[in-house]
């Protein structure tokens, strides 16, 4: 029985969060796995996992061996991806951080075409709105709408985004003299409780300066689509992602305001740890997003 194949069960083990659910995911039986986690605990002599009937949980050494036999099989999984790439169909798992409102909007479908083409491929995708560790929790890329910062990740811009800040016609009609951004101040605003900024929106004058808005209104929601939807009613100005906007925008039933006072630097990203050997299974994902958007924009 060679080590990998020990190292292997561990992780599997601990990725599943316990014997039982590993052998379900991996076709072994509970028995075989706890043989080799514990052939590979003699081995390393040192304890892994603490095992009870009803609770587990990694020691401070199961800890340390997990984080740096994870990215050791990851190498080695990503080097046979590239031997095989030009010979084989994705095979494997594949397993994506993405936002919540990403997923539920219309490009969400770019995820779902992706593993239409891609049967062998099982896509493992963790709908969550915040900034996950990657490394920590095991994801091999992350979508993300967002400002670019350095984050020691690599990023590939998949697509520009923008925001919109919008009202219906009608409800334009009732505060004719919104004039600057400013003026947001003091009319109803859904404010999106999931946006970064939050209650405060941030402007770019036409000199490059920037100024911030502080707005209100008589409801709050964390959900850009319960924003959108509270904008079509009437119930105020928003401030939306062209992903969910752009079509009452284009059929009429929102009307866009400040568009030249709004920020231009953000943009979807794949984002994912810097690695010696890239799985080929990432890099021809992220080739797919970016082709999708291009086509789809």
């Amino acid at each position: 029985m060679d080590t990998l194949t020990r190292i292997r069960a561990f992780i599997d083990v601990v990725e599943a969060e316990g014997f039982s659910a590993a052998a379900r995911r991996t076709g072994r039986s509970k028995a075989l796995l706890s043989k080799y986690v514990r052939e590979l605990e003699d081995e390393l002599g040192a304890l892994l996992l603490n095992r009870t009937t009803r609770q587990f949980s990694m020691t401070e050494a199961g800890h340390t061996y997990y984080r740096t036999a994870s990215d050791i099989l990851k190498e080695i999984d990503n080097l046979a991806d590239l031997v095989r790439e030009n010979n084989a169909q994705l095979k494997g798992r594949l397993k994506i951080s993405v936002p919540r409102t990403f997923v539920d909007a219309d490009v969400g479908q770019c995820l779902i075409d992706f593993a239409k083409e891609n049967p062998d491929l099982q896509l493992e995708i963790a709908a969550d709105d915040r900034f996950v560790d990657l490394i920590e929790e095991g994801f091999d890329l992350a979508i993300r709408v967002t400002k670019l910062e350095d984050s020691g990740m690599i990023a590939r811009k998949i697509s520009d985004f923008r925001v919109h800040i919008c009202a219906t016609p009608e409800f334009l009609e009732r505060y004719p003299d919104i004039e600057h951004p400013s003026d947001l101040a003091n009319v109803p605003f859904i404010v999106d409780r999931n946006s970064r900024t939050q209650a405060s929106i941030h402007f770019y004058n036409p000199d490059s300066t920037t100024f911030t808005v502080a707005v209100s209104g008589p409801m709050e929601v964390n959900s850009p689509h319960a924003t959108l939807r509270a904008a079509l009613s009437g119930l105020g100005i928003a401030l939306i992602p062209d992903f969910i906007a752009r079509k009452p925008i284009e059929d009429g039933r929102l009307v866009t305001l400040f568009n030249d006072y709004i920020p231009t630097d953000r943009g979807i990203y794949a984002v994912y740890p810097h690695r010696r050997y890239l799985p080929a299974k990432v890099r021809i994902f992220v080739d797919y997003l970016h082709g999708w958007f291009k086509k789809h924009s």
